[in-house]
C-alpha cells in the first residue's frame, strides 16, 4: 500500500506540473486568444467593448494569480471550462477527437511492441555476426528517420504509386494503417535498441550459465529465462513510448489529414486557445501518469525483489 501511495502522489505532481507549466507558458505569450479571435473574424467589426465583454466571459481580465487558482479549482473538479474559437466545451472536443487518434495509437503501440519486441530477440539470438550487426544498426536508423518524412514517403508509395491505401481520411480500417505504421516507427526503434541491450547484458549473466550447465537449451534460455528480466527496462519505457504516440499524432495526422487530438492541438496552439491547450496537456499528462503507474505495479509481479526495500524499510 505504501508503494501504491507513492507512486499516486507521484503522479498527482506530474498532473499538477503539466498544468502549471501549461499555464505560464500560454500567458507568457503575447497577446490572447480573444484578440486572435478578433484577428481571425476582424470582418465582423468586433468593437472594443465587444472584446471586453469576451475577455471578461473567460476570465482574461482578472489578474494571473486568481485566473490560475480558479481555472485550478475548475481543473480539479474536471471542469476545463469552454473553447474560446468554438465555444463548445473541452471535454466535448477531447472526446470526440479522441476515437480517431485512440485507433492509430492503439494499432501503432501494438505494430511497435510486436516489431521493436521482435527484431531485438531476433538480434540476440542469431549466431551469424554479420546477421546480428546488420539487425542491430536498424534501431537508431529508426529513431533518426523524421516522422513526417517517413508518413509522406509511406504515402506515396502504397498510396499513390500502388493504390492500396486511401490519401486521407478516417474511414475504415484501410484508412488506419499508414498512419499507425508512422507513429509506430520511433517507438519500435526505441523498444528494439533497449530490449537488444538489456538481452545482450542478461546473456552474460551467471545464472545464464547455470541454466546452460543444467542442460536448458538455447531457445529456453533465450525466451524464457532472459527475456523476463531483460523486459524490465523495456517496460519502462512504456510510459514514454505512449508519450510519443500522442505527441507523435500532431504531425501524423496533419499528414494524412486526419481528424483526432492532433489536429485538435494544431488549431488551438495556432489559435491560442488556451481552455483547449490546457485540457490537453492535462489530458496528455494523465495517460502517461496512468500508463506508468499501471508499469510500477506490474513491475513487483515481474520482480517480487523491487517491493521489497520498502516493506524493510517500514
Amino acid at each position: 500500500m505504501k508503494f501504491f501511495a507513492r507512486r499516486v502522489a507521484q503522479a498527482l505532481f506530474v498532473l499538477w506540473a503539466a498544468y502549471t507549466v501549461s499555464f505560464v507558458i500560454l500567458y507568457m505569450l503575447p497577446g490572447d486568444p480573444v484578440s486572435v479571435l478578433a484577428g481571425t473574424e476582424a470582418g465582423r467589426d468586433i468593437t472594443p467593448e465587444q472584446l471586453d465583454a469576451l475577455r471578461h466571459e473567460y476570465g482574461l481580465d482578472r489578474p494571473v494569480t486568481v485566473q490560475y487558482f480558479v481555472r485550478l479549482g475548475q481543473v480539479v473538479r474536471g471542469d476545463f471550462g469552454r473553447s474560446v474559437q468554438s465555444h463548445q466545451p473541452v471535454q466535448t472536443m477531447i472526446a470526440d477527437a479522441l476515437p480517431a487518434t485512440a485507433q492509430i495509437a492503439g494499432l501503432g503501440l501494438l505494430l511497435a511492441v510486436v516489431f521493436g519486441a521482435g527484431l531485438a530477440l531476433l538480434a540476440t539470438y542469431v549466431s551469424w555476426g554479420w546477421l546480428r550487426q546488420t539487425l542491430l544498426s536498424l534501431p537508431p536508423l529508426g529513431v533518426a528517420i523524421p516522422s513526417f518524412w517517413f508518413g509522406l514517403l509511406l504515402l506515396q508509395v502504397f498510396s499513390f504509386k500502388l493504390g492500396l491505401f486511401p490519401v486521407v481520411g478516417n474511414e475504415g480500417f484501410a484508412s488506419v494503417v499508414l498512419p499507425a505504421v508512422t507513429l509506430a516507427l520511433p517507438s519500435a526503434a526505441t523498444i528494439a535498441q533497449l530490449l537488444a541491450k538489456s538481452m545482450s547484458a542478461t546473456l552474460r549473466e551467471p545464472y545464464i550459465e547455470t541454466a546452460r550447465a543444467k542442460g536448458a537449451g538455447r531457445p529456453r534460455i533465450h525466451f524464457r529465462h532472459a527475456v523476463r528480466n531483460a523486459a524490465l527496462p523495456a517496460l519502462t519505457v512504456a510510459g514514454l513510448v505512449v508519450g510519443n504516440l500522442l505527441a507523435g499524432a500532431v504531425v501524423t495526422e496533419t499528414v494524412f489529414s486526419r481528424t483526432g487530438l492532433g489536429r485538435v492541438t494544431a488549431l488551438a496552439v495556432t489559435t491560442q486557445d488556451i481552455p483547449v491547450v490546457q485540457g490537453l496537456v492535462v489530458f496528455a499528462a494523465l495517460v502517461f501518469v496512468l500508463v506508468n503507474l499501471a508499469v510500477d505495479l506490474v513491475y513487483p509481479l515481474l520482480d517480487p525483489r523491487i517491493a521489497r526495500p520498502s516493506a524493510t524499510a517500514s
